[in-house]
């Protein structure tokens, strides 16, 4: 079943890309996970997976050292994305993320969840920034077109604008109707079939 899908996703012309991402994920299911490099390997991405969030904030780590200090920068970033799976036994995806903003915070991360709006909510009272969302369950097609989508980047960066003033006008998080504002628009600029 996997070769079909994989047959699917690869046509030649398509695989031409500009530029291979370097993709970290994290998620404690070993089907999704292989699922997920599949795919995005399909289509030339470079993958490293971890299953908990230890193995991936030592993942994370360890290529930042490599980097080093001088090849650090916004535009020189050791993933392109990090993809987190939200619920995750050890360590969760939210304090992975925590970790890796400290680490980075010019970090893109994607959290995959299928609490789309307690994961919304979490990341902007705990990270103070919308992250981009994927539910689950999703088809790896859409995962694909969610980490190749770099428009969202920018206009993400838009929300996160809004979250500050919020949280410097109340001197406090969002609270729920804001929440459920920055949901809708996130929904907006995020690809279809991703909320």
């Amino acid at each position: 079943m996997l070769s079909i899908f994989v047959r699917r996703l690869v046509n030649i012309d398509q695989c031409k890309l500009l530029h291979r991402l370097q993709v970290l994920i994290a998620d404690d299911d070993v089907d999704a996970v292989e699922l997920y490099r599949a795919a995005l390997e399909a289509k030339g991405h470079v993958v490293t997976i971890s299953l908990d969030g230890r193995e991936c904030v030592n993942a994370y780590t360890k290529t930042m050292q490599r980097l080093g200090p001088a090849k650090r920068s916004s535009k020189s970033q050791p993933y392109d994305v990090v993809i987190l799976d939200y619920k995750m036994p050890l360590v969760d995806g939210l304090e992975v993320a925590k970790e890796i903003i400290r680490l980075n915070p010019h970090q893109r991360i994607i959290f995959a969840s299928a609490y789309v709006k307690e994961t919304l909510m979490d990341s902007v009272r705990e990270l103070n920034q919308v992250t981009e969302l994927i539910q689950k369950p999703f088809e790896p097609d859409v995962l694909i077109d969610v980490v190749e989508d770099i428009d969202t980047i920018s206009r993400l960066g838009e929300l996160n604008h809004l979250v500050k003033e919020i949280t410097s006008k109340n001197g406090r998080s969002p609270d729920g109707s804001q929440i459920e504002i920055l949901m809708q628009l996130l929904k907006k600029i995020q690809k279809t079939g991703t909320l």
